[in-house]
């Protein structure tokens, strides 16, 4: 078999690609404004309430409209998915291996298509809907061959005992729900129900809300692999409405969840009840979010460290869990790095993605618009705006990249996440206190550390407790197979999503042994 290597990004600055991506736009922009049903065990479902999807930079403009699921229709596919499980369970990994190669492979060949979703239904500039297309491909390579290598993982870690012939498998555990996130709304949606059906078991794959659109087409393109029916149920429907519902349901295995430290706490309490009638504890795998910081000591390359500051708290207006929204500077440098980090981002471009020089998108609705506002008035409060701290437009939900300076390590805006493109920023006397206030949070998922000392990398890595830690690079951008990805406290079950470990969550190990 060939390594798995990841999907490499696509470089816009040839004329070839950018015209790709175009022409893809165009394509996709012919199809806006569709209606598509849910689908329960290969049947399409169309129903009366609908959820509607627009786009975030041009809120007028609707993507498409997807039926709603009411609690009889999600009862219905959780028996399905039960049923399907009992053949779906028994096909052998090579075979659901191949499914995924193969839909990796159609998903290469329509690579832009797919990414021209993503820039109208999410608001990701180019790139980012491009590395966003490429993890999806990268999570159906690598989880087809984790899977295949956990069929002989057992085998290989036993201890002969002469007379005895034993077998340590992993089998799947049944049906799992799966609650992605709206940020990363294919890749993340891929790896969460592809690493759960790989390993045989079936899904309820419940959409965010915000872009179900690409979900379906990320469903469409398994039903053209040739998935049996019943393996993965797309069952978009209202969180009041279903999310309960499917969590406490007593036929629910597994949940898989990405999200809010919010969400996932009420989730986390609720799969912990036993229904009546349910024979097993409920399994969670769930990240949570972060408020992730980048220190910078007085050592450091200040260009290196502003500009991946920059890049890690304004790609994608912020909206990604491991994005930076804590600077921890020496108080050597902060003026220096402070001033540069302000500079480069008052010459960002916001704005409509399909507009190439706009270097990063909107928010993803209203609500999140109000949120980042309401924290601009928190900051004003709280440190120093030198940067941003209003709306960008009418047409979409566009936010200036805001930095706030001299804010307290314990000030609202330093510990509570707020998931768009804000970054708050702090000085530190030394790498002790940097150490202190970086760990001054509920939450543990990125971290970066701006150093040429090597006494402090080795420090920091026993020191700063987040799932992912990064010298001299910037927090975001983790790869799947090179950069296993999860966090700490309330980011999560530090899951570890594109690592060598995350099928195991899947599965339970059976032990057979024979007297010979």
């Amino acid at each position: 078999m060939i390594p798995y290597r990841p999907e490499p990004f696509t470089n816009f600055a040839e004329e070839k690609n950018m015209n790709a991506i175009n022409e893809a736009l165009e394509k996709v922009s012919a199809e806006l404004g569709r209606d598509y049903p849910l689908v329960i065990g290969g049947e399409e479902v169309m129903t009366e309430e609908r959820l509607v999807s627009v786009n975030p930079s041009a809120k007028k403009e609707v993507v498409g409209s997807v039926s709603s699921a009411d609690q009889a229709l999600a009862d219905k596919a959780m028996h399905n998915a039960a049923a399907t499980f009992k053949t779906w369970s028994r096909i052998p990994v090579e075979h659901r291996a191949g499914y995924l190669f193969k839909a990796s492979a159609m998903m290469r060949r329509r690579k832009h298509e797919f990414s021209a979703w993503l820039m109208l239904e999410a608001g990701k500039s180019r790139a980012e809907a491009d590395a966003d297309t490429a993890e999806a491909i990268d999570f159906m390579e690598y989880y087809a061959r984790q899977a295949l290598e956990l069929k002989d993982r057992g085998q290989q870690t036993l201890v002969r005992l002469p007379g005895e012939d034993n077998h340590l498998e992993y089998i799947p555990l049944g049906v799992g729900v799966v609650i992605p996130p709206w940020n990363f709304a294919l890749a993340i949606v891929v790896g969460m129900v592809t690493s759960a059906m790989v390993t045989g078991n079936t899904v309820i794959l419940k959409p965010a809300s915000q872009t179900p659109v690409i979900a379906y087409k990320f469903y469409e393109l398994l039903v053209e692999a040739g998935l049996p029916a019943g393996v993965v149920n797309f069952l978009p429907g209202r969180p009041d409405v279903i999310g309960d519902y499917l969590v406490d349901h007593k036929l629910t295995r597994f949940i898989s969840f990405t999200g809010s430290r919010a969400v996932g706490l009420r989730i986390h309490e609720r799969s912990s009840k036993v229904a009546p009638g349910q024979i097993w504890m409920k399994r969670l795998v769930a990240e949570m979010g972060g408020k992730d910081a980048i220190v910078v000591l007085d050592d450091a390359d200040v260009e290196l460290a502003a500009q991946n500051i920059v890049a890690s708290a304004f790609s994608f207006s912020g909206q990604k869990c491991s994005a930076c929204s804590r600077a921890i500077i020496h108080e050597a440098v902060y003026d220096e790095v402070l001033n540069r980090v302000v500079d480069i981002t008052k010459g960002l471009k916001v704005g409509d993605v399909r507009d190439a020089s706009n270097y990063t998108g909107p928010v993803i609705d209203e609500k999140a618009l109000n949120k980042v506002m309401e924290y601009v008035e928190i900051g004003k409060r709280e440190g120093r705006l030198v940067a941003g701290g209003k709306p960008a437009g009418d047409e979409g939900f566009f936010v200036e990249p805001t930095i706030f300076a001299d804010v307290d390590p314990d000030a609202r805006i330093m510990q509570e996440e707020v998931f768009g493109p804000f970054v708050a920023f702090t000085k530190v006397r030394d790498f002790d206190h940097a150490m202190e206030v970086a760990n001054n949070t509920e939450y543990g998922l990125t971290g970066s550390v701006f150093t040429r000392n090597r006494e402090y990398i080795e420090r920091a890595r026993t020191e700063f407790h987040v799932g992912n830690l990064y010298f001299n690079r910037k927090c975001t951008g983790a790869i799947v197979g090179v950069h296993p990805f999860g966090g700490f406290n309330m980011s999560g079950t530090d899951s570890k999503a594109g690592g060598p470990d995350y099928l195991l969550q899947f599965t339970q190990p059976k032990l057979s042994s024979e007297i010979l």
